[in-house]
């Protein structure tokens, strides 16, 4: 029996399942099983996955529902005592499982193991590092003024957690991973591994780029939360709705620039800072952030494209990001 199970969602991802699960099949640590939930796929999907031949590899098709019940498909079928999830387009590096693992094991109280996080185009060219926010212990809290786990594709858990907490709640289309995270720490400590481990992929088909809906998913979550929360956090709640606001800003203006993400943006940024109006003090932020919206409302998507390429040259040519 693998001591690991790790679970793909899978929905249209031909483009990049086998770079993916590549990923997961080139780790360090070997004792794994990958389980493909294929969620009703009409492209090419599966003729990829059916190229990459490994006795570790395990395919389960269903007709398509969403990211929520294809996981909680995928824990249906795990035997693993330790849970993964990685999105069909995000990759790891070869020492993620081993770091999380060995994480969980020299801290038995804990139930989930994180890392960092790196942003990545569709080339898989570096685009920007993630918060790089190393928290151990009980963070409920932190995670929710912030969600420092950044992705679907981060976490290491024990499996025996989802008996206590539930799968997924698939009454979410978007956040059912912030969903997931909060529950988890409202019950069990976190540890952190401070290396950047994930690579997310910033991608213009990628689910996230429906920032109406992550919206609607965001707010839900928001008032699960508020109903539980304790008196020693409601102070909180205005900065807890700014930072989401401040993140939903940022994902309307990531990517390819159009009017209509423009004009949304304006009204996230608008509600960021009626929440916390100390974010207008970001000079150079607040830069970039009136730059783009005003690249996305006043120009073409090409013509905005142009100029955001010209200026990115410039901005490396002229200070060089080092990654560490």
């Amino acid at each position: 029996m693998p001591i690991i199970s790790v679970i793909i969602p899978a929905y249209n991802a031909e483009k990049t399942i086998k770079e993916t699960i590549e990923s997961v099949l080139n780790q360090t640590v070997t004792d794994f099983e990958v389980l493909v939930i294929n969620d009703g796929s009409t492209d090419g999907t599966l003729n990829v996955i059916d190229g990459i031949k490994d006795e570790r590899l395990r395919v389960f098709s269903y007709p398509h529902a969403g990211v929520a019940l294809t996981r909680n498909r995928g824990l249906v079928h795990a035997v693993g005592e330790y849970i993964s999830f990685l999105d069909a387009d995000d990759l790891w590096t070869p020492d993620k499982l081993e770091a999380q693992l060995k994480a969980l094991q020299e801290n038995p109280q804990a139930a989930v193991a994180y890392s960092w996080t790196d942003w990545i185009d569709e080339l898989r060219q570096f685009l920007r590092p993630g918060g790089y926010i190393t928290e151990n212990g009980r963070v409920y809290e932190k995670l929710l003024v912030r969600d420092f786990i950044e992705s679907g594709s981060n976490p290491l858990i024990r499996a025996e957690a989802f008996q206590s907490v539930g799968n997924f709640d698939e009454s979410l289309e978007f956040s059912e991973d912030w969903d997931m995270w909060l529950r988890l720490a409202a019950c069990y400590e976190f540890v952190a591994v401070p290396s950047a481990q994930i690579l997310y992929r910033i991608s213009p088909n990628s689910a996230s780029f429906n920032v109406w809906k992550m919206e609607a998913g965001s707010l839900r979550v928001l008032e699960k939360a508020w109903a539980q929360i304790t008196p020693s956090i409601q102070h909180r709640k205005r900065e807890i709705l700014g930072n989401r606001y401040k993140y939903l800003t940022c994902k309307a203006i990531e990517g390819n620039l159009e009017r209509r993400r423009g004009l949304v943006a304006v009204r996230f940024f608008w509600q960021a800072i009626l929440n916390d109006p100390a974010w207008l003090r970001r000079g150079k932020l607040m830069l970039i952030v009136f730059l783009k919206i005003g690249l996305a409302i006043l120009l073409s998507p090409q013509q905005a494209q142009g100029i955001r390429t010209s200026l990115r040259k410039w901005f490396s040519k002229e200070r060089p990001f080092q990654r560490q």
